[in-house]
């Protein structure tokens, strides 16, 4: 097996991206109360010559509670995962699933695209975009 430079290197960038994404989400303190987007939900995007799909991991989002747009060469994703009550009258003794704004944006391959489907179901939203 050989592999490039140029793979290689996307590889790195790629890894890179995972580590400060994860920096952020970890790292932010009570986010559900900024009115800034402080995490990015996993996506695994998957493509042929007519269309892309996209799975986006939301445990917890309602659907009523979620906005997908394509914006150029993007698509954004854009909800709030709410904290459970429980954290309004318990002592919070860990505190790894990330709550408040999030907000998505996701190269998408060259192209123009429609969202032909969208579907919540069991915590992943499935986008199905076709090529315009």
């Amino acid at each position: 097996m050989s592999f490039s430079r140029e793979s290689l290197w996307d590889e790195a960038l790629a890894a890179l991206e995972r580590t400060e994404r994860l920096h952020r989400r970890m790292f932010a303190l009570f986010p559900f109360f900024s009115r800034q987007p402080v995490w990015e939900p996993p996506v695994d995007m998957f493509e042929n010559e007519r269309a892309v799909w996209i799975l986006v991991l939301l445990p917890g989002v309602r659907a009523d509670n979620l906005s997908v747009s394509v914006e150029g060469s993007e698509l954004v994703v854009r909800a709030e995962r709410s904290p459970p009550p429980a954290t309004e009258w318990h002592c919070v003794r860990r505190l790894e699933i990330p709550y408040g704004l999030f907000e998505r944006r996701i190269e998408l391959p060259q192209g123009s695209y429609t969202v032909a489907e969208r579907r919540l179901a069991d915590g992943c939203l499935e986008l199905h975009l076709v090529r315009d």
